[in-house]
């Protein structure tokens, strides 16, 4: 039997196709990215039933509770003519001892590509390893890849061409922070990241980031003074203090992250037509105030709709 979506020997009159997999937003080229959002803005003025990927299956394995990216994954598969089959840990003999990779290779024999939320960026990469179809990071602790997509489309869609502007992003250097230094830099931006000492981005995602950043023309700052990464930036970004898994340490993280809370003073700092951005949920009065979350420059909606739109063109790109 051959694997679903294998990339191996093709039969007479097929073409041999090597698949890809998205397990971090450089898995793109910048010219690959600029092309899946460009492909995600055509489908956003064109929403409607296709059959691109009719007869395809799309497996989604969440081993973190999820809002939007299940949602918006579950109805971008469906709204390609593809069939999502969603399921989570407790759904699969993963806790049982079955190896990720023995799950990967019976998976590849199923469905066409596998969509997967979870905790160590290594499980992903293990299930795309050993897997014969393309594996999508939907949110690892280290990177949140779809996430930043769905943010570049956003500014694109109210600001323009990426090249040249500011992103200031306040708050921990989590998983978001490091997809959007990558994304970023990709398109040419300039993204200085605010972070308390002792949470700023791994040192290896910044130097990566630095690298394309010089090869695009962006820039990549990190600081620990947050109205210095919010200056005269173009669009103002944060996240929640603590992340899932991180709940323990919520009154710590408080105490050290107030300076770097997205509020008018710190919007005072950026230009006065800055966009306000936010992966969401957001816990309003902490990382944001609601004033600035619910005012006139906050895109936040924008953004999370947009999860739809630029997760169906990655899935074109992958599966067509």
């Amino acid at each position: 039997m051959t694997p679903s979506g294998s990339g191996g020997s093709a039969g007479r009159g097929q073409v041999e196709v090597t698949k890809r997999d998205y397990l971090t937003v450089d898995a793109l080229s910048s010219e690959e990215l600029s092309k899946v959002l460009d492909l995600a803005e055509e489908l956003k003025r064109d929403r409607r039933q296709r059959d691109d990927l009719r007869g395809k299956s799309v497996a989604m394995i969440f081993e973190k509770p999820s809002t939007r990216t299940r949602i918006s994954f579950e109805v971008a598969i469906a709204e390609l003519g593809a069939t999502p089959v969603v399921l989570n840990a407790s759904d699969l003999q993963l806790g049982r001892g079955e190896t990720i990779e023995d799950t990967a290779r019976v998976l590849s024999r199923y469905v066409h590509a596998v969509v997967v939320r979870t905790f160590a960026q290594s499980r992903l990469e293990a299930l795309a390893s050993a897997g014969t179809v393309p594996v999508i990071n939907a949110l690892s602790d280290f990177s949140h890849p779809c996430q930043a997509l769905a943010d570049l489309q956003t500014i694109r869609e109210h600001r323009g061409p990426l090249a040249g502007q500011k992103l200031a992003y306040l708050g921990d250097g989590n998983n978001v922070a490091h997809s959007l230094l990558k994304a970023g830099a990709m398109a040419g931006m300039h993204v200085a990241i605010g972070s308390p000492a002792g949470y700023e981005p791994i040192p290896q995602v910044v130097a990566v980031a630095e690298k394309l950043a010089d090869a695009s023309g962006g820039h990549i700052t990190c600081t620990a003074d947050p109205l210095e990464a919010a200056r005269d930036a173009d669009v103002v970004y944060t996240d929640v203090w603590a992340s899932m898994g991180q709940e323990g340490e919520a009154s710590a993280r408080t105490m050290l992250f107030r300076p770097f809370q997205v509020n008018a003073h710190v919007m005072d700092a950026a230009k006065p037509d800055a966009l306000v951005m936010h992966c969401l949920p957001a816990h309003r009065d902490e990382e944001i105030t609601a004033d600035v979350i619910d005012g006139p420059n906050s895109v936040v909606f924008d953004q999370a709709e947009n999860r739809l739109h630029s997760q169906k063109a990655l899935l074109l790109f992958l599966l067509t």
